[in-house]
């Protein structure tokens, strides 16, 4: 028995139901498949997919989420590989879709996040789980402040040398603001490199160093420091940011401590 559906790049769809061999390609989408309860249905992830860690280490490695090892995919002979648009490469992702039905998300919003949430609950038969992850995810963020005055600004960095930003038109983008913050780089697009003096110009209240991808870490503090003698300067929890599943279910409780810094 099959179905078909659209994915979230309006892309028709034809998958086994349910799927019993499945590969993720994207690793806050592969802990979203083990928190759905599917420890037995997955059967190969990427090597960033680092979430559950003890569940993750028993599954076949297909490489990374750009550079992922097809004919390591193929040997696994999925019914169904889950990606994403910005993740994964487009040359990859239409090799594998030769073969196998390939579900693609493209998230920007919360709304798109909670979307694919509950669409690839429908996928694998776990609507009940998946309406329960939302719900917590829902009741978290309605509880944050809608707006504030004098929203706080803040410049939120990706990757060092270069030194490159979340910028308009990215899920962190629309974190930032769930989180009552003002991106500094708002006027930019997607994850532009800038320069010292951009920053130096745009004097952000707060500057946030995200641990992933580039790993910030404590000691990379000062070299912001003497860029912005006068911006606090934090480290922050990228995956609570950056990862779309069932992860955000401790996004909001994270920002809201956030948002009562100084």
């Amino acid at each position: 028995m099959t179905k078909t559906v659209k994915d979230q790049m309006n892309r028709v769809v034809t998958l086994p139901v349910p799927p019993k061999r499945i590969v993720s390609l994207v690793p806050s989408q592969t802990e979203l498949l083990f928190a759905l309860g599917l420890r037995e249905e997955i059967v190969g992830v990427t090597n960033y997919c680092i979430h559950p860690a003890e569940e993750v280490m028993q599954k076949t490695k297909v490489g990374g989420t750009k550079n992922f090892d097809v004919e390591a995919i193929q040997r696994l002979n999925p019914d169904l590989v889950i990606g994403n648009k910005e993740e994964n490469e487009e040359s990859g992702i239409n090799t594998l879709n030769q073969s196998f039905p390939v579900w693609m998300s493209d998230i920007f919003t919360l709304e798109d996040a909670v979307d694919m949430i509950l669409r690839i609950g429908a996928l694998v038969g776990k609507e009940s789980e998946a309406e329960s992850i939302v719900l917590n995810i829902e009741r978290g963020f309605s509880a944050l402040p809608t707006s504030r005055n004098h929203p706080k600004t803040a410049a939120y960095f990706i990757w060092r040398k270069p030194y490159m930003v979340a910028a308009s038109s990215t899920f962190i983008d629309d974190m930032l603001k769930r989180a009552g913050f003002h991106n500094v780089f708002g006027s930019l697009s997607r994850y532009p490199e800038i320069t010292s003096e951009q920053l130096k110009q745009a004097q952000p209240d707060y500057i946030f160093l995200s641990s992933e991808p580039y790993p910030f870490k404590e000691k990379h503090l000062q070299e912001f420091q003497n860029i912005c003698p006068d911006t606090a300067i934090l480290v922050v929890d990228g995956e609570l940011f950056s990862w779309y599943g069932s992860r955000l279910q401790g996004s909001a409780a994270y920002f809201s401590k956030l948002g009562q810094l100084g």
